[in-house]
C-alpha cells in the first residue's frame, strides 16, 4: 500500500489576510485552502511548509495522520491565557511538549503506533472534533494537558519517581472533545483509569450560573469595567475562556490537593486495574459461550424434535436430493443424514439410522462426490476388520 498523509490547519482567533493566504497557497495548488483552514492530503511527495512555521505564523489547530502509524495534534493559545511554565508542566518532553514563540505557546502532542497503521483512517474529521480543546485549555480546564502527561508517562518517557502535575478535577467525566482527544493520541484505558483516581467529580445538583453569578458579584467595580470595556471594543477575542479561567482559579483556592503520585504509582494502578479488567472480561467471555452453547442445544433439540414428526418424508428428501447429482444437492442430502443419524441417537435407535446410512452408500457407491462428503462428515462408514478375522 502506498504511503498516505494528511494535514490540517485551522486559524481559529483570525482568519488570515490576503499576504498570509498568498503564502499559504504557495506551498500547494491542490489543498482546500480558505481564510480559516488549510486541508490536504498526499499519496506521494510531501508537504512543502514548515508546520511549525505555519503553527508560528498563521494557525491555532493542526492535526495530522500517516497510514504509518503517526498521529500529531498541535494548538497555539496566547500566553496570558496559558503560560509557558504551567504548559511545560504538563507537557514536559516528546511525545507531549510545550514551546513558546513571541506572545503564543504551542503545544504539540504525537502518538506513533508500530502495529498495522491507520489502514482504514484519513484523518478528516479529527481537528473538528479536538479543536474545542483549546477553548477548555484557554478557560483553565486542565484535563486535556493532564493526558499529554499521562501520554508521556505511558509511553516511558518519565522516570518511575516522576511526579505527576495538579490533578485536574472531573478527570473521569471527559467531554466528547477528551474522549475524541484519548482516542487520537491512543492513551491506554487503564493508565486513564488509574489517573483518575482521586480526581474531584463535578458538583453535581448545584446550580453552576448561580456559581458564576456569586463570584462576579464579589469582583471589585473596577475589575467588572475592564472586562466590560474589553468586551466592547472586541480587543479581547477570547474574553468568555478568560473569565472562566479567572473563575476556576478563584474556585481551585477551596479545593482539596490530592495527593501527587509518581509514575510508577500510577503504571502499578494501571496494571491492578488492567489484571481486574482482563478477569471481567474472561468471566464474561465464559458465561456467554456457556450461554451461546445451552441457546445452540435448545435450537438443536427443537430443530430435531421437528425432524421427527416427519422422519419419513426426510429419508425421502435425501433420496430426491442424490438422484438429482448436483453437487448442492449432495451437501443437502449429507446434512440431512447427519440430523437423522443425531435423531436416531437421542431416540435410542443409532444402529438403525446408519444401517440405513450404510444401505444409502452401497446403493450409490459408483457417485465419488457423494461418498467423499458420507466420509468427511463420518456418516455410514463401515468397521474395519481386524487382519485374518473371518469373512
Amino acid at each position: 500500500m502506498s504511503e498516505y498523509q494528511y494535514y490540517e490547519f485551522q486559524a481559529v482567533d483570525r482568519p488570515l489576510d490576503a499576504r498570509e493566504l498568498s503564502a499559504v497557497r504557495s506551498c500547494s495548488s491542490r489543498a482546500t485552502i480558505s481564510s480559516t483552514r488549510f486541508v490536504n492530503s498526499y499519496n506521494w511527495g510531501d508537504f512543502k511548509g514548515s508546520v511549525s512555521e505555519w503553527m508560528e505564523r498563521y494557525y491555532d489547530a493542526f492535526a495530522y495522520l500517516a497510514n504509518w502509524g503517526t498521529r500529531q495534534f498541535q494548538l497555539r493559545l496566547p500566553a496570558r491565557l496559558l503560560d509557558l511554565a504551567t504548559a511545560k508542566l504538563y507537557c514536559p518532553c516528546d511525545p507531549a511538549r510545550a514551546r513558546k514563540k513571541g506572545e503564543f505557546v504551542i503545544l504539540e502532542f504525537e502518538s506513533d503506533d508500530d502495529g498495522d497503521g491507520d489502514w482504514d483512517d484519513d484523518g478528516s474529521g479529527w481537528l473538528g472534533s479536538l479543536v474545542s480543546l483549546r477553548a477548555d485549555i484557554a478557560a483553565g480546564d486542565y484535563r486535556a494537558l493532564y493526558l499529554g502527561w499521562l501520554l508521556c508517562a505511558q509511553s516511558g518517557a518519565l522516570d518511575d519517581d516522576a511526579v505527576e502535575p495538579p490533578l485536574p478535577p472531573e478527570l473521569a467525566e471527559p467531554t466528547a472533545a477528551l474522549e475524541a482527544f484519548t482516542d487520537f493520541l491512543r492513551i491506554d484505558e487503564d493508565w486513564l483509569g488509574a489517573a483518575a483516581i482521586g480526581s474531584a467529580t463535578g458538583m453535581k445538583g448545584d446550580d453552576p450560573e448561580r456559581e458564576i453569578r456569586t463570584w462576579i458579584a464579589g469582583l471589585a467595580s473596577k475589575e467588572k469595567d475592564r472586562w466590560l470595556l474589553d468586551l466592547a471594543t472586541g480587543k479581547t477575542p477570547n474574553l468568555r475562556a478568560e473569565l472562566l479561567r479567572e473563575f476556576r482559579m478563584a474556585g481551585s483556592a477551596s479545593q482539596t490537593i490530592p495527593r501527587v503520585r509518581t509514575v510508577a504509582e500510577i503504571r502499578h494502578t494501571a496494571e491492578r486495574i488492567a489484571k481486574a479488567r482482563r478477569r471481567k472480561e474472561a468471566q464474561r467471555a465464559a458465561e456467554d459461550r456457556v450461554r451461546r452453547q445451552r441457546e445452540e442445544a435448545e435450537r438443536r433439540e427443537k430443530a430435531l424434535a421437528e425432524l421427527a414428526k416427519r422422519e419419513p418424508a426426510a429419508w425421502k428428501e435425501v433420496d430426491a436430493f442424490i438422484r438429482s447429482k448436483k453437487p448442492i444437492d449432495y451437501d443437502k442430502a449429507v446434512a440431512l443424514l447427519m440430523d437423522l443419524a443425531d435423531l436416531g441417537k437421542r431416540r435410542n435407535q443409532a444402529e438403525e439410522a446408519e444401517a440405513r446410512i450404510r444401505t444409502i452408500r452401497e446403493t450409490y457407491a459408483s457417485r465419488p462426490a457423494l461418498i467423499r462428503r458420507l466420509d468427511d462428515a463420518g456418516l455410514g462408514r463401515l468397521p474395519v476388520r481386524a487382519a485374518g478375522s473371518a469373512r
